[in-house]
């Protein structure tokens, strides 16, 4: 084989490699053509090995083809984390400089920048448990029509033993594939943690999502979200590949009252929504606690009126039968205020509020 040749087919065959490992069936289409046409070149020129050069190159117009199905062999089966939220920003109650921030951030990353400008790849979504940094996250990809790829670090981490750095570059080579994507890294604190104490396969996962994100600074449509309730765990090398860091607090009263009329929607009412606002944020109540008190009072409701709920030996003859409601009371969120506590005490929440004047925006 002459050495100009031999020198671009093997340059086009690692081109072909790299796209099948990035997820671009159409690049790596692409550079199997170019590798099979120059193999067919080469038949037309040397005829004694004619024969050989055309079944290489019919070998590379059959990896062509069949591109789709080694770029999903590639892909670890991760393609199951994909899925597609119909969660809107008019499902988070509250949170407006969240929603703001995070807006501003995936639609600099999606759309046409100024030359040398460079977007944010990454956002931390920092605070105390159960304030809605998932539903932020997915909020942010069905608002964008963006694919979801939602990652649970524990999950990588149990399932893929031994597997989880093949994973995670199976996952972004996915998110670049079906960009604009937004990788999401739930329950972050298993990652989250000075990397002198990690176990190897943990540091292992964090050392890959950490090269990936360094990937595809410049390629655009793939943000990642991490959601951390322990930020100050933390190092420096993660700090700096998450410049955006957004402190999603517990819900003020407006916030509150918001979170109430989401959960309560379409349900009758005797009690005010700001009256509820004012409980709910003095004992610390996270987004979690309030849609977790709704469900105590609608259930406190149907107690009273449908009394063969609490009966074991009748409960099973009310299947498909339409319960009796009335409007929900003030003795309904009594009955769930005493039954919904907060794990959050105020100490905690000053340690989030110093660390997001420090680190946060």
């Amino acid at each position: 084989m002459k050495v100009a040749y031999s020198s671009l087919l093997h340059r086009y065959e690692r081109l072909y490699e790299r796209a099948l490992e990035e997820g671009n069936a159409g690049k790596a289409r692409f550079f199997a053509l170019q590798c099979a046409g120059l193999l067919r070149k080469l038949a037309s020129e040397e005829l004694q090995f004619s024969h050989y050069y055309l079944k290489l190159a019919e070998d590379w117009e059959k990896k062509a083809e069949n591109v789709e199905v080694d770029v999903k062999k590639r892909s670890n089966g991760v393609e199951r984390l994909i899925t597609t939220s119909n969660v809107t920003w008019e499902d988070v109650g509250g949170l407006k400089e969240a929603k703001k921030l995070l807006a501003q951030a995936v639609g600099m990353t999606m759309a046409k920048v100024p030359g040398g400008f460079k977007p944010w790849r990454g956002v931390l979504l920092f605070g105390p448990p159960g304030t809605g940094k998932t539903l932020l996250a997915k909020a942010l990809a069905g608002s964008m029509k963006a694919t979801f790829i939602g990652v649970k670090v524990s999950d990588v981490l149990s399932k893929y033993f031994g597997e989880s750095s093949k994973i995670a570059s199976s996952i972004y080579a996915l998110a670049r594939q079906k960009a604009p994507s937004v990788v999401f890294i739930d329950e972050f604190d298993a990652l989250a943690m000075k990397r002198s104490s990690m176990e190897d396969a943990g540091r292992r996962l964090l050392g890959t999502i950490l090269a990936e994100m360094d990937g595809f600074q410049d390629s655009g449509g793939v943000i990642t979200l991490a959601s951390t309730n322990a930020p100050w765990d933390l190092d420096e090398a993660m700090l700096s590949r998450f410049p955006l860091r957004i402190y999603v607090p517990l819900p003020d009263e407006e916030g509150a009252r918001e979170i109430f009329a989401i959960h309560l929607r379409g349900l009758p009412l005797r009690v005010t929504l700001e009256s509820l606002a004012r409980v709910a944020v003095k004992k610390l109540y996270s987004g979690r606690e309030i849609a977790n008190a709704c469900t105590f009072a609608v259930l406190h409701m149907l107690e009273e009126m449908n009394p063969e709920l609490s009966d074991p030996l009748k409960v099973g003859s009310i299947a498909g039968k339409e319960l009796t409601i009335r409007p929900l009371e003030a003795k309904d969120f009594r009955y769930a205020f005493k039954r919904v506590k907060s794990p959050v005490k105020r100490e905690l929440l000053k340690k989030y509020e110093r660390w997001a004047k420090e680190y946060g925006v």
